[in-house]
């Protein structure tokens, strides 16, 4: 008679934050980040077991200071794709998801509208397929994914306005005005 042991496996969190991206190959690890306009890209590999994500804040730019490029679309995609390449994906097998690009004001200008459209131009243009995502719309969003899985969990992050208090009638007094 054999008996096998049983081990819990404790989930690994790591957030992206702006401008940040973060590649593994352990199972355990689960990445998560908070979208408005900013788009994340969730790329893996599934047969070399190796995933990461990227949170990118505009499409394009140039910036000052040694990581200004960091938050700009073309930079943040680069550095995740080539540091996978890097821990031994290979492109013709690379997939990736989408999220985020959300209108978060009512402005004249969309951002997350510009950065959607970048995100999906820039990984047609590089031949990496597209398998999922949620991108555009309103509001913000808190993503969960799985790298070597390649799970992603989305939540709609919704802002919660406490109520205002009722306003207190001032006592009928003898004009004394306390504050």
């Amino acid at each position: 008679m054999t008996s096998s042991a049983v081990t819990d496996s404790v989930e690994t969190r790591v957030h992206v934050g702006q401008g940040e991206h973060f590649i593994t190959s352990d199972p355990n690890v689960v990445l998560s980040t908070i979208l408005g306009s900013c788009v994340a890209m969730c790329l893996r590999d599934p047969l070399a077991g190796v995933g990461g994500m990227n949170h990118f804040l505009l499409p394009e730019g140039a910036g000052a200071g040694t990581d200004a490029g960091r938050r700009y679309g073309a930079y943040a995609m680069e550095l995740l794709i080539n540091d996978l390449l890097k821990a031994g994906g290979r492109r013709e097998r690379l997939e990736a998801k989408l999220f985020g690009g959300g209108r978060m004001f009512d402005s004249l200008r969309d951002v997350g509208r510009a950065n959607a459209d970048f995100a999906e131009r820039f990984l047609r243009d590089e031949g990496i397929r597209v398998v999922g995502g949620s991108l555009r719309g309103d509001g913000g969003r808190r993503l969960h994914y799985w790298p070597v899985a390649g799970r992603a969990l989305q939540r709609a992050v919704t802002d919660v306005v406490a109520p205002r208090p009722a306003p207190v009638a001032a006592p009928v007094g003898a004009g004394a005005l306390e504050l």
